[in-house]
C-alpha cells in the first residue's frame, strides 16, 4: 500500500489541548454534476461492532481494575488511567497536567530515567502517554510474556515517582518544543488550541490551553509539581486496564501483588465545580496569528457533557454535519458552494459540559463572512426540518464501522473502555453507546439542534493574519495570571543506590506468534491477487496497487500521478463524485487513493458483511474514473489552496525541498504532489493517460487482508475486478535510477515561523540491495524511536526538540536517508553539529550488543503488529510484491534483522551514511537562526519563502 496523505489545513486536535477531538469532513474534492445513468445500488447490512468482554473489580485502596483477555495475540496492553486532566491545571498554571505526565517517565524509587523504555521498546513493544481535559493515560504494549514487568514499572511510578529540578527542567524544555512544533509553528495551531477554547469558554477551566503556556511553564516550580503529584496521583483516583493474552488468575494474583498495598492518602481528591454560565446571545470576536495564508472560523456553543442523555444524538448530527464528502458541511461549503477548503464539526465528549462547534478553513478569495453565512445556514437547516433517513444511516454505518477499526488492536480496546469511565463514568458505556446511536431517531437529531444550537446562543470566532488586525485593536486572549508557588513539605523521592533497587520482576515464557500465511494466484487479465488473514474481526482491507506514481510524472508537470489517483473517487462513467461518496459511506466503507513515487494505490476498509458490493464501487472507481475537467480544477484549486497552508510550515518546506536538491536532473527530482507551478500546467488528457498507461490489471496487485479465507478473497476478487481488461500493449518501462547526486545546503527563511525544521539528506540504497537489513538496522539505531541515539542526545539530554528521528526509504530504483528535527530557531545550527555528530559515531564504533538487541526489537516488534492489522498487513504485502520480493518475507523478516552484526552496523554507516556527503536544508526564520547556521552549513543558498519556486534548478525565482 503506497500513499501519500493529502495536506492536511487542519491541525489534528491536540489530545493536550482544551478541544476534543474532530470529525472531520474529508479534504474537498471535486464532483461532476450528474452521471449518465444510475446504477443499481447493493442492499447494506447491518454493521455489529462486537463487544469488548472484559471483568472488572475495585481494590481495596480504591483502585479500579478492568481486564480482558484475547488469546489470539502474542501481545498486552497495560494502561492506567488518572482521573486529571488540564481542566485541573492549578491557576497560572496551564499546561501542568501536560507537563507532568511527561516526568512520569522519568526515575522513580527504583528505576532510573528511561528504564520503562527498556522494559517496553527494547523488547519490541512501546510505551506512551496523553493528556486531555478530564484525564491523562498512560499505556504500554509488550509482548505478553513481560506482562509483570510492566505492572511492577507501573506500580512503582505510581508509588514512588522520582521529582528533581534537573530531570523538571528538562522535560519543561521538551514540553516548550512540542507547545513550539504543535502550536506556534503551524499556521491554525493557535486557531485550534488557544483560540477556540479561550473565546467560547468564560468560567470554565475548559477555557484554558491544555498545552499550557511559555510563561506559565517557566513560573511552575519543582515544589509545584511535587504537589500536584501528590494530590492527584493516587490509587482512589486511577483505573488498570489490561488487554491482551494472559492468565486470568496469574494476573489477579500479580495486581493484587503490585497495586493492592498502595495506600489509599487521606483527605478527598479535588475536584472541578465551577459552571460556565449560560450565554446571554451571540457574539463575534476576531483572532489572529502569524503566517496565516486563508481566514478560518469556528462557531460554537455550549453543550452537554459525554454522559447525557443527548450525547448519542449530537454524535449523530456531528456526523451528517462533516463525516465524509457526503456530509452537509463538506457537500454545500466545499462542493456547492466552493467557498471552502476544508470544514469541520465537533460533538462534546468531556466528563462536563464542554462545546459543539463547527468550522471552516476558507478557500483562496473569500472571507469568514461567506464562512459564517454557510455554517450558519446550515445549522438552521437541521433545526427547521428532518433529516433525511439516507443521511441518517450513513452517519451510523459510519460510526459503527469506526467503532470496529479502533477495535482491531488491543491498546484501541483498552482505550474504549478508559475513555468510557473517565468521560462517562461507566466503562460498560465502551459497548452501550453503540446501540445508544443505532436508537437515534431524525427527530432526536433536530430536538437536540434545538435544544444546544440556538443561532442566538453562538459564539463566533474568526482566525486571522496578523497582518489584518485594525489598528489599535485589543488583544482578547485573556492575561496569565500571576499566582506564586507552592511550598511543599511531603515527602520526597530519590533514586535508590543501584544496590538498594528492587529488581524487576522475571520475565515468563514467550508466547509464540502466529504468522499470517499469504496465498496468491494470477487472474486471467493479469491481476495478481494476494490474500492472507489477519484477525477474527470482522473488517476487511483490498488494496489495489499500480506501478508508476510520481516518478512516471511527464516531465515539467509534477503531481500528475498523485492527481491522478485523487480524482479517482471523484466521478466514474456512471457514477457521479456524490455518488461514489454517498455509496461508500452508506457501506460504511472508507475508500482513499494516494500516489507515491513507484506506485499508486486504491484502498478499502469495509466490514466484511459489505466487503462485496463495496468492492464493486472501488472496481468502478479504479477502472472507469470520469476525470471531468470541473473535477480537476476543483482539486488543482484545493490543491494549490492546501499548499499555501504548508508553505507556511517550515517541516513541510524543509520536506517539499528535499527531492529537488537529492535527486535534481531525474524522474525523482520534483515534489512528488506538484507545486503552485506545475499544477495549473496539468491538462485533463495528462490524467488519461497515465491512466490509460498505469492503471491496468496487468500493471497492479490486488492484496485483501481481514478475516478472509483465500478462497473467499479471490472470489470477492474475481467478481469485482475479473471484467478488467488487459490492454494489449505493455506497460511502459520504469524511468531511469537518480545519477549525479552532489551535496547542497539550502536555507528557506519563513520569517515569524516558531520553529525551524532541519533536515540532513542524501540517497541511499534500493530495496533489493543486498545490505537492505544491515541499513535498516544502522538506522533504527540512529534514529527509530524514543531511546534512538539522535533522540537521546537531541531531546532527552538536552530538551532542544519534541522528538528527533531519521529514516531510511529503499525503493525499487532509488532510496534515500534523511534525518530530521524541529527545534526552537536558535536552537537550528547545534542540532546540525549534533546530527553530524551522531553519524559519525555510528560509522567510527561499533554499536554495542546490548543497544543493538534491543534496536532490532523496535523493528521485530513493530513488523509483528503491523501483521496483526487487516491494513498493516496489506501494506506489508503490497510493497513486498511491487519491489519483487518473495511474500515469504513475512516469515523470515525477524530472523534476517537478528542476523544483523555490530560490523554490518558500521560498515554500513561509512559506506552510506558519511555526513559529509548529506545535503542541508533547514527552513525557519533566519533572522533567528542566526550566522551560527551557515557555519554549519557553509555555502548555503538562502531563499524566501516568498521566493522559493521548487520547479527551478535553483529552488529560487
Amino acid at each position: 500500500m503506497i500513499r501519500t496523505a493529502k495536506l492536511a489545513f487542519v491541525a489534528a486536535a491536540l489530545s493536550t489541548t482544551a478541544l476534543s477531538p474532530m470529525a472531520w469532513a474529508a479534504t474537498p474534492s471535486a464532483k461532476p454534476k450528474a452521471a449518465a445513468s444510475t446504477p443499481k445500488v447493493a442492499s447494506v447490512a447491518a454493521i455489529k461492532a462486537p463487544p469488548i468482554v472484559y471483568q472488572q473489580r475495585v481494590l481495596p485502596n480504591g483502585m479500579k481494575v478492568f481486564t480482558s483477555r484475547d488469546a489470539t495475540t502474542p501481545n498486552v496492553s497495560v494502561q492506567v488511567w488518572y482521573g486529571v486532566g488540564s481542566k485541573d491545571d492549578p491557576r497560572g498554571r496551564s499546561g501542568f497536567a501536560h507537563l507532568f505526565e511527561h516526568l512520569m517517565f522519568k526515575a522513580t524509587r527504583n528505576m532510573p530515567s528511561e528504564t520503562l523504555d527498556r522494559l517496553t521498546e527494547d523488547v519490541g513493544g512501546f510505551n506512551n502517554a496523553s493528556t486531555w481535559d478530564d484525564f491523562t493515560n498512560y499505556y504500554e504494549v509488550a509482548p505478553a510474556n513481560h506482562l509483570e514487568r510492566l505492572l511492577w514499572a507501573e506500580s512503582d511510578r505510581l508509588k514512588s515517582l522520582v521529582i528533581d529540578e534537573s530531570v523538571f527542567a528538562s522535560e519543561r524544555d521538551v514540553v516548550k518544543e512540542e507547545l513550539r512544533q504543535r502550536v506556534l509553528a503551524d499556521p491554525y495551531g493557535r486557531f485550534f488550541a488557544l483560540s477556540i477554547p479561550q473565546q467560547s469558554f468564560t468560567t470554565h477551566p475548559y477555557q484554558r490551553p491544555g498545552i499550557g503556556s511559555i510563561e506559565e511553564l517557566d513560573a511552575a516550580t519543582v515544589d509545584d509539581v511535587r504537589a500536584f503529584h501528590q494530590t492527584y496521583y493516587r490509587p482512589d483516583n486511577a483505573a488498570l486496564i489490561v488487554v491482551g493474552n494472559f492468565d486470568q488468575a496469574k494476573l489477579d494474583a500479580m495486581i493484587d501483588q503490585y497495586f493492592g498495598g498502595i495506600a489509599k492518602p487521606a483527605g478527598d481528591i479535588p475536584k472541578v465545580t465551577v459552571v460556565e454560565p449560560a450565554r446571554a446571545g451571540p457574539k463575534t470576536v476576531s483572532t489572529y496569528g502569524p503566517n496565516v495564508p486563508l481566514p478560518a472560523l469556528a462557531i460554537t456553543w455550549l453543550a452537554p457533557a459525554a454522559a447525557d442523555k443527548d450525547a448519542p444524538a449530537l454524535t449523530v448530527l456531528d456526523a451528517i454535519l462533516s463525516a465524509g464528502k457526503s456530509s452537509r458541511l463538506y457537500d454545500s461549503l466545499v462542493y456547492e458552494q466552493k467557498i471552502t477548503q476544508s470544514v469541520f464539526s465537533s460533538a462534546p465528549n468531556n466528563a462536563q459540559p464542554g462545546l459543539f462547534y463547527v468550522g471552516a478553513i476558507m478557500a483562496g478569495g473569500k472571507t469568514v463572512q461567506q464562512g459564517e453565512t454557510a455554517l450558519r445556514a446550515q445549522v438552521a437547516r437541521l433545526r427547521d426540518g428532518l433529516v433525511t433517513p439516507a443521511e441518517l444511516s450513513e452517519a451510523k454505518a459510519g460510526l459503527l464501522a469506526d467503532a470496529v477499526r479502533r477495535r482491531e488492536e488491543i491498546d484501541g480496546r483498552g482505550f474504549a473502555i478508559g475513555y468510557a469511565l473517565m468521560t462517562e463514568g461507566d466503562p460498560a458505556r465502551a459497548n452501550t453507546n453503540l446501540a445508544a446511536l443505532q436508537a437515534v431517531t431524525a427527530a432526536d437529531v433536530q430536538r437536540v439542534a434545538r435544544k444546544y444550537l440556538a443561532d442566538d446562543k453562538r459564539t463566533v470566532i474568526r482566525y486571522l493574519p496578523e497582518k489584518d488586525r485594525p489598528a489599535g485593536e485589543k488583544d482578547l486572549t485573556p492575561p496569565i495570571p500571576k499566582v506564586a508557588s507552592v511550598k511543599y513539605d511531603g515527602p520526597v523521592t530519590t533514586l535508590a543506590p543501584e544496590g538498594e533497587r528492587q529488581a524487576p520482576p522475571p520475565i515468563a515464557a514467550p508466547v509464540p506468534a502466529v504468522l499470517p500465511t499469504p496465498a496468491e494466484k494470477t487472474l486471467a487479465n493479469g491481476l495478481r491477487v494476494i490474500v492472507a488473514k489477519s484477525s477474527d474481526l470482522p473488517l476487511i482491507t483490498a488494496d489495489l496497487t499500480v506501478r508508476g506514481g510520481a516518478s512516471s510524472d511527464p516531465k515539467g508537470l509534477a503531481g500528475v500521478s498523485s492527481l491522478t489517483a485523487e480524482l479517482l473517487t471523484e466521478g466514474t462513467a456512471t457514477r457521479s463524485a456524490t455518488q461514489v461518496a454517498r455509496e461508500t459511506e452508506a457501506l460504511g466503507a472508507n475508500l482513499e487513493a494516494g500516489s507515491g513515487w513507484e506506485a499508486a494505490s486504491l484502498t478499502l476498509s469495509v466490514t466484511q458483511n459489505n466487503a462485496a458490493p463495496a468492492m464493486a464501487i472501488m472496481a468502478d472507481v479504479a477502472e472507469n474514473p470520469a476525470f471531468a475537467a470541473a473535477e480537476l480544477d476543483r482539486v488543482r484549486a484545493e490543491t494549490l489552496d492546501s499548499l499555501s497552508v504548508a508553505y507556511q510550515r517550515p517541516g513541510s518546506l524543509a520536506g517539499y525541498a528535499t527531492a529537488p536538491v537529492l535527486y535534481a536532473g531525474s524522474a525523482y527530482g520534483h515534489v512528488a504532489g506538484g507545486t503552485p507551478g506545475s499544477l495549473p500546467k496539468i491538462k485533463r488528457t495528462d490524467l488519461a493517460k497515465t491512466h490509460a498507461a498505469y492503471w491496468r490489471p496487468d500493471n497492479a496487485v490486488l492484496v485483501l487482508t481481514g478475516n478472509l479465507t483465500p478462497e473467499a478473497g479471490f472470489a470477492l476478487a474475481e467478481k469485482a475486478f475479473g471484467g478488467w481488461k488487459k490492454p494489449a500493449s505493455p506497460p511502459p518501462a520504469p524511468p531511469a535510477a537518480p545519477t549525479g547526486y552532489q551535496p547542497r545546503n539550502v536555507i528557506i527563511d519563513l520569517p515569524g515561523t516558531g520553529q525551524a525544521a532541519v533536515v540532513l539528506a542524501k540517497p541511499a540504497i534500493t530495496r533489493t540491495d543486498p545490505n537492505y537489513y544491515q541499513g535498516l538496522v544502522a538506522n533504527t539505531v540512529l534514529g527509530v524511536g524514543f531511546s534512538s541515539r539522535l533522540n537521546q542526545e537531541i531531546r532527552i539530554k538536552r530538551g532542544l526538540s519534541y522528538g528527533a528521528g531519521s529514516s531510511l526509504t529503499p525503493q525499487g530504483r532509488f532510496g534515500g536517508f534523511s534525518a530530521r528535527v524541529q527545534t526552537k530557531n536558535p536552537s537550528a545550527a547545534e542540532v546540525v553539529s549534533l546530527t553530524r555528530a551522531e553519524l559519525t559515531r555510528l560509522a567510527s564504533e561499533p554499536a554495542a550488543a546490548n543497544e543493538l538487541t534491543a534496536r532490532k526489537s523496535v523493528l521485530v516488534g513493530g513488523f509483528g503488529r503491523d501483521l496483526g492489522t487487516s491494513e498493516g498487513l496489506a501494506n506489508i504485502l503490497g510493497n513486498l510484491a511491487v519491489y519483487g520480493v518473495p511474500l515469504t518475507e513475512i516469515q523470515t523478516y525477524a530472523a534476517k534483522v537478528e542476523a544483523v552484526t555490530p560490523d554490518q552496523v558500521q560498515a554500513f554507516a561509512k559506506a552510506q551514511l558519511d555526513p559529509a556527503q548529506m545535503s542541508v536544508i533547514v527552513a525557519g526564520d533566519a533572522k533567528a537562526m542566526g550566522e551560527d547556521l551557515t557555519k554549519v552549513a557553509p555555502n548555503a543558498v538562502v531563499i524566501p519563502a516568498a521566493k522559493l519556486d521548487l520547479d527551478s534548478p535553483t529552488l529560487g525565482k
